[in-house]
Order: structure tokens, then C-alpha cells, then sequence
């Protein structure tokens, strides 16, 4: 049995498409994924499981969202070794990683316009599109809230990503760590 990650974009943010994580966790052990927990209310779950089909699962977990709240959001789901990687693959070890973004891609993008991006790097952003991670990473030291350049990764990559920060990726990784260690970890619910 393998441990994986879903990502969810969209939900909970500003009281548009409200989702429990309760409900989120319900919905997984559904499926029949054992182990369910998240972590904050942005929509990360971990889970294990014997499928090993990640575009399957993502599309399940959307469509048994909308079926049960009306909205069907994008759903990332990665084996937990993929995030660990990612962590390890950070080309911005020493900054603040509550400063450097994740952005896990659903695919690989096939024609990235990465000098748009550069065109676009102020208040001393930096870049770097992971070449086996399946992530994109920015190192934004004054916040995406404003950033031109995060504004426009995902149009600029041609694939769908949803955007963690370094340091939410490490305790998602944390928890994933536990759940494959011990099947339910105790206090599963840290959201």
C-alpha cells in the first residue's frame, strides 16, 4: 500500500466553495483510501492506497466533490515520495520557506515561456522549473499576493498547478511520513 497526496485549488478562500475537511477525508474513505488525513484548510489529504492511478484518483476525488457540494475543483494527486523530492529538489535551500512557492504541476508543459516569466520577476524574485520534480518553484521574498510573475505561471507553463508554500509542503510531507509509517497517525486531524 502506497502513500499519496491530493492537492485541491480553489476551495475555502474567501467563502467561495466551502469543503469541510471532514468531508474531504469522508469522501476519500469512500473510495476505499485508508488512512485519511489533511492538513490546514486548503485542501491537502493524505491517504494510502493500493491504486496507483494519480489522474484517476484526481478526477474521482473532483467528481465526488461536485456530486456532493455543487463545484468540481482541480485535483493534483502525487505519490508522497514526489513531494519529499520536491522539498529536496528546492534550488532555494537557504531562503525563508514560507517565501518559496511551489507550484505542482498536473503534467509537464510542453512549451513553457519561461522569458515571459523572467520578463515579468520583480522584488527580487527568482525562478526555476524543476526537471524531474513535476514543480515549478518561485522564491518570492515579498509574497505572491501581488506578484506579477505568480499571476501568471500557470498561463505561462500551459499546465494546470495549484501553489503550496515550501514550508506547507514540508508539513504535508511530515504528515505523510506518519501516515505511511503507522496506517493512522493519532491526531490525524491538524486542519
Amino acid at each position: 500500500m502506497a502513500t499519496y497526496v491530493g492537492l485541491l485549488r480553489g476551495i475555502n478562500v474567501g467563502g467561495h466553495r466551502p469543503l469541510p475537511m471532514a468531508a474531504l477525508r469522508a469522501l476519500l474513505g469512500a473510495r476505499g483510501h485508508e488512512a485519511v488525513a489533511t492538513y490546514i484548510q486548503s485542501g491537502n489529504a493524505v491517504f494510502r492506497t493500493n491504486r496507483d492511478d494519480v489522474d484517476a484518483m484526481a478526477d474521482e476525488i473532483a467528481g465526488d466533490i461536485e456530486a456532493a457540494h455543487g463545484f468540481r475543483p482541480e485535483v493534483i494527486v502525487r505519490p508522497l515520495a514526489d513531494l519529499a523530492a520536491a522539498i529536496d529538489g528546492s534550488p532555494f535551500a537557504g531562503a525563508d520557506p514560507g517565501r518559496v512557492y511551489c507550484y505542482i504541476l498536473a503534467g509537464a508543459p510542453e512549451r513553457p515561456d519561461l522569458a515571459a516569466l523572467d520578463a515579468a520577476a520583480a522584488n527580487g524574485e527568482a525562478f526555476h522549473l524543476g526537471a524531474g520534480e513535476g514543480v515549478f518553484y518561485l522564491h518570492a521574498p515579498a509574497g505572491i499576493g501581488r506578484s506579477k510573475l505568480a499571476a501568471m505561471v500557470e498561463r505561462r507553463l500551459g499546465v494546470v498547478t495549484t501553489t503550496r508554500s515550501l514550508k506547507s509542503v514540508a508539513a504535508i510531507v511530515a504528515l505523510g511520513r506518519k501516515v505511511a509509517a503507522s496506517g493512522q497517525p493519532a491526531g490525524a486531524r491538524l486542519d
